[in-house]
């Protein structure tokens, strides 16, 4: 849900493409007994432990692996970390870390995202990857394959393509090779990884496809300026769709989520806020009064992860909202934010409301 005034989407993470990483290990960090490869310490935001009561293995996830393309920051992160909460085996993948960053330009690492897997009950491993690069991703799959035998569940939170959105101008007006990059970074970057790692995940019934984008089918039927980023954010919901289709035969599902108004680090960023005073950002652009921590999106995805008849969902567009209400999740202040409700009613449609209908 970007802001006009160029605040990044929802996802508010970069992961595929651009500059090359020239690190080519992992890190595996243990943060509760054993050996941790860094000085720096995983931060409390992403690590909701204490809600799952699970610890080490002893989740609902115990024994499963994950890849969250796309984890280094935002709801990739997130995603990742509450999979780890549930006691996941979780590579997770960007093009950022430690040793070098990517065109985005931020601070956030995949190493650290694969430590706050582990402080949070399960083993996170980064993998550096660029998703345009065919070889890296084959790689990567051969490596999931070689070390787990096995993939569970496969999350596509590929964007990174912010900086390049341009509100308020034409299509022609917008440099072709800033449109068709924004193409490759949403779009490409889902379909090389879902090349190379579905064959692995069709090996076992139950595994389950997560296609992150920024909005819903009934959303999404409008317009979406600039329309760059409307193809790159429509395309993982036909995605969900026709995978959907194509990996009912083998008893594996595939369903695109959408976060609502993401309070990603970059999010918070450009309103001048931190998670702890965010609401300070509500005089800035009143709509934020709905906003939603990365950890909620986390949550609705853990959540299909762990349940046994997520087929029912298959092909199907979902929210963090409407997911927290099956499920029973709230976001971490205890509130069950619903963005897109608050859009259609709201916002385009004009209802006086208080605010804290919405959460």
């Amino acid at each position: 849900m970007p802001s006009r005034a160029g605040a990044p989407g929802p996802s508010g993470a970069e992961h595929a493409g651009g500059a090359r990483e020239k690190t080519t290990g992992d890190v595996r960090i243990a943060c509760q007994g054993r050996s941790v490869r860094t000085e720096e310490k995983p931060c409390g935001r992403y690590g909701q432990r204490e809600e799952s009561g699970h610890v080490n293995g002893q989740g609902r996830l115990a024994g499963r692996v994950a890849l969250v393309a796309g984890a280094t920051r935002g709801a990739g992160r997130a995603i990742a970390v509450q999979l780890g909460t549930e006691g996941a085996t979780v590579y997770v993948t960007g093009r950022t870390t430690r040793a070098r960053r990517s065109e985005v330009d931020r601070p956030e690492t995949i190493e650290e995202t694969a430590e706050l897997v582990t402080a949070a009950g399960g083993t996170g491993i980064a993998v550096p990857t660029d998703h345009l690069e065919r070889e890296q991703v084959r790689a990567l799959t051969e490596r999931v394959d070689r070390e787990q035998g096995r993939l569970d569940v496969l999350v596509n939170d590929l964007w990174g393509g912010e900086h390049l959105i341009d509100f308020g101008k034409k299509m022609w007006e917008i440099g072709l090779e800033r449109g068709l990059r924004m193409l490759r970074l949403g779009v490409e970057s889902h379909i090389v990884t879902s090349h190379y790692a579905l064959p692995l995940l069709i090996r076992r019934p139950g595994g389950l496809l997560v296609e992150i984008t920024d909005g819903t089918t009934e959303t999404n039927k409008d317009y979406r300026e600039s329309l760059y980023y409307d193809l790159a954010k429509y395309a993982p919901l036909r995605m969900a769709l026709g995978l959907g289709t194509e990996l009912e035969e083998y008893g594996c599902a595939a369903v695109s989520v959408t976060p609502g108004f993401l309070r990603s680090e970059q999010m918070l960023d450009h309103f001048g806020v931190t998670e702890e005073n965010w609401r300070e950002g509500v005089a800035k652009e009143p709509s934020f009064a709905i906003s939603e921590s990365p950890v909620f999106v986390g949550r609705a995805v853990a959540a299909l992860a762990a349940d046994p008849e997520v087929a029912r969902w298959n092909g199907q567009s979902l929210a963090s909202g409407q997911l927290s209400r099956v499920y029973g999740f709230t976001d971490t202040d205890g509130t069950r934010p619903d963005a897109w409700r608050y859009i259609k009613e709201v916002t385009a449609g004009g209802r006086e409301a208080d605010d804290a209908e919405y959460r």
